[in-house]
């Protein structure tokens, strides 16, 4: 199964092809519901916990793709890169060019995952 492609970014919303408008979510092939990212207690920073993360950690991709907000505002903190490492999951840490890069991975071919903030 193919990971779907992010079809719009823009302040507090995006669209993921084939579901609804999101403020924050989770992508992966097949899937795509909302990140609610403080019911585990997350916040600006310090960052995306591994909690934030396990779920799409566990769908068995190679790559996960964290969006860390318009103005980067939400930390990524090492912690979390080396959960995914661990897990043999190539991880992106992006800002401005976040679905661009989700998108051209999606269009390799690659089993890619995002989650992505869509504000600060």
């Amino acid at each position: 199964m193919a990971s779907p492609k992010i079809a719009s970014l823009s302040w507090g919303q995006m669209k993921v092809e084939g579901s609804i408008l999101y403020k924050d979510c989770k992508v992966w092939p097949g899937g795509s519901p909302a990140w609610d990212w403080r019911e585990t207690g997350t916040e600006h920073s310090p960052g995306v916990q591994p909690a934030d993360i396990k779920e799409v950690a566990e769908k068995g991709v190679q790559t996960l793709v964290i969006g860390r907000g318009m103005s980067e505002a939400l930390k990524v903190p090492p912690s979390t890169v080396e959960y995914l490492e661990k897990q043999g999951i190539d991880v992106r840490v992006l800002q401005s060019h976040t679905v661009k890069e989700y998108n051209a991975l999606v269009a390799q071919g690659i089993r890619v995952e995002g989650v992505f903030h869509s504000t600060c």
